[in-house]
């Protein structure tokens, strides 16, 4: 199984990495790395997880962030990873208005 973090999830990415570095120095990278393992875990595990707004979602086992994927062909399409502590409302909307979130 192949996995490509489309550039919404990178940006996405970047900005946990910020909050948590902006925190502690360090945490940041911790965040990146578990995060990482976490979206690996997908080579394996891809499409048995809940599908939450139209995408399947994997919760992180350490941060509070939920890794928005879809599947074709082989692939895993990382799509957004949000912060679960965001109001559902503005998750649906993120999905609903931002064509980012969208296959490239």
């Amino acid at each position: 199984m192949k996995i490509k973090i489309l550039s919404s999830a990178a940006d996405d990415l970047a900005d946990g990495f910020n909050f948590y570095e902006n925190r502690s120095d360090g945490l940041g990278s911790y965040f990146l790395e578990t995060l990482f393992s976490d979206i690996e875990s997908l080579k394996i595990y891809a499409g048995v997880h809940q599908k939450v707004f139209g995408y399947h979602r994997l919760l992180s086992n350490r941060f509070p962030y939920a890794v928005y994927y879809s599947l074709d062909a082989g692939t895993v399409f990382v799509n957004a990873v949000l912060d679960c502590r965001r109001n559902p409302t503005w998750i649906k909307k993120k999905f609903d208005s931002d064509i980012l979130y969208k296959e490239e």
